[in-house]
């Protein structure tokens, strides 16, 4: 999408007041509110609470089991977790609601649905939670005097079917809501008017407003832009996106998936994400310089400059499974190496020159199975870097094709990936020895799985002829 305005936002003035929001649950008449957590994988954790149980946690938070960061998206405890673990006895770790994520939910009769993030035992931030890492990097990004605007658009494929007829099926010959390759369809849309308008309707009533949503190239693939905000609005945003895409398919008989990659005769799915600065003392747009070429400000290049020198360090942060590193492969739409230009769409940084508020900065190395947290965390923690370093933009623009540039590649697997992110001293620098330690071995545990995985490829290569 090229509709992304990432310059002043209102989502933080937007939010909405506590003492409102406790007044208004306590008038609702319903019994039960709906409360989530991200685990490491970017996936919502939650439940249904009696009210009056909520309305005490708004000030005393609640306990929420420890394995929740202990354990994969498959429900698997990691082996060797320091943080929680078998040796822990998985206890309780406290949760604090945040009242400003207030939502109410459409499709479950408007009920109220909030947000939450995990504390220490001294009440601070919990070094392996996903939201609190992204709030402490955007807390950095304003001690430097920038407040971060950020814009998530995904891809994903729809099915026609269930989680029951899907794994019934072995996740093979599903039926798409569409067929073929049929990118920017108009046509389309009117084969699934009410996924469409679902999508487009309840979503901006949950507080989760697209700014566009479109066929893509691939049966049954949509992409959805969601509308800006200040970086942990759009992280909100897109958790509760990927998770409420769900939910409302369900309801339609439609079953989408946020893979980064469903097939090899296909091309993955990218979770780009667009993102600026505005200077806090003036209010002023910090990518935009009027006289500078593409209106590229110096701060937009030593940002953009970070970006390009440290993102290999994070990539499992914006790459974070196995199945991410069969979309980044060359000649489908998604970059291969640390390379930049000018509304360039083979590179990994696509700056997008524009006016004060449209000028930005596009990273097209996320898929759409990332966690939000941790991928805007790694592109806003390596940009002010840059900025902080005052580095210079030293390389040209590539101007072709970004797969033919003479640059190293990215890592190619999950566990190249993640070792180098263990070794690299910015990662921890930036990030810290808990969360660096944490997530090393989540990632480690991800990539032992698919190791002891038997393959469909190694079934058709090898049964008959070994």
């Amino acid at each position: 999408m090229d509709s992304q305005q990432t310059g002043t936002t209102a989502s933080a003035a937007d939010r909405p007041d506590p003492d409102l929001v406790v007044r208004e649950v306590g008038a609702w008449e319903g019994d039960y509110v709906k409360v989530a957590v991200t685990d490491i994988d970017g996936v919502l954790r939650g439940k249904y609470m009696d009210k009056a149980k909520f309305l005490k946690s708004v000030e005393s938070g609640f306990g929420f089991c420890s394995v929740v960061l202990g354990w994969d998206m498959a429900d698997d405890c990691y082996d060797s977790a320091s943080y929680t673990g078998w040796h822990t006895g998985y206890p309780d770790t406290a949760v604090r609601l945040d009242l400003g994520t207030y939502r109410r939910i459409p499709w479950e009769d408007g009920r109220p649905m909030f947000l939450g993030e995990f504390v220490d035992a001294q009440d601070g931030p919990l070094a392996q939670c996903p939201r609190q890492l992204l709030k402490q990097t955007v807390a950095a990004s304003r001690d430097a005097g920038y407040e971060p605007t950020f814009g998530l658009e995904f891809e994903w494929f729809n099915f026609t079917e269930t989680p029951q007829s899907a794994e019934a099926k072995g996740y093979r010959g599903l039926d798409p809501i569409s067929p073929g390759m049929f990118g920017y369809s108009v046509l389309r849309h009117s084969n699934n008017p009410e996924f469409f308008e679902a999508l487009m309707g309840q979503l901006r009533e949950y507080r989760v407003p697209l700014e566009g949503l479109h066929t893509e190239t691939g049966p049954g693939v949509l992409e959805a832009a969601i509308l800006h905000g200040d970086a942990v609005e759009a992280a909100d945003r897109a958790v509760l996106f990927k998770s409420a895409a769900k939910e409302v398919g369900a309801r339609l008989g439609v079953m989408p998936t946020f893979m980064a990659r469903i097939a090899s005769d296909l091309p993955g799915c990218s979770g780009h994400h667009h993102q600026s600065l505005v200077r806090i003392d003036t209010g002023e747009a910090a990518f935009f310089d009027a006289d500078a070429a593409d209106s590229m400000s110096s701060v937009f290049r030593s940002y953009l400059a970070g970006q390009l020198l440290y993102l290999g360090d994070l990539l499992p942060m914006l790459a974070p499974t196995v199945n991410s590193y069969k979309r980044l492969v060359e000649g489908y739409w998604a970059p291969t190496r640390p390379t930049w230009g000018v509304d360039n769409r083979t590179v990994a940084l696509r700056a997008i020159p524009g006016g004060p508020s449209s000028t930005r900065l596009e990273t097209r190395l996320p898929g759409s199975d990332v966690n939000p947290y941790l991928s805007t965390a790694a592109c806003l923690a390596a940009g002010m870097k840059g900025v902080s370093d005052g580095l210079d933009l030293d390389t040209d623009p590539i101007a072709g094709s970004g797969y033919e540039a003479d640059v190293e590649r990215y890592p190619r697997t999950l566990e190249e990936a993640t070792e180098r992110f263990h070794r690299s001293e910015v990662a921890r620098e930036l990030f810290g020895d808990e969360f660096v330690e944490h997530y090393t071995t989540t990632r480690r545990w991800e990539w032992s799985q698919s190791l002891a995985a038997v393959t469909d490829w190694e079934l058709r290569r090898y049964f008959e002829i070994v």
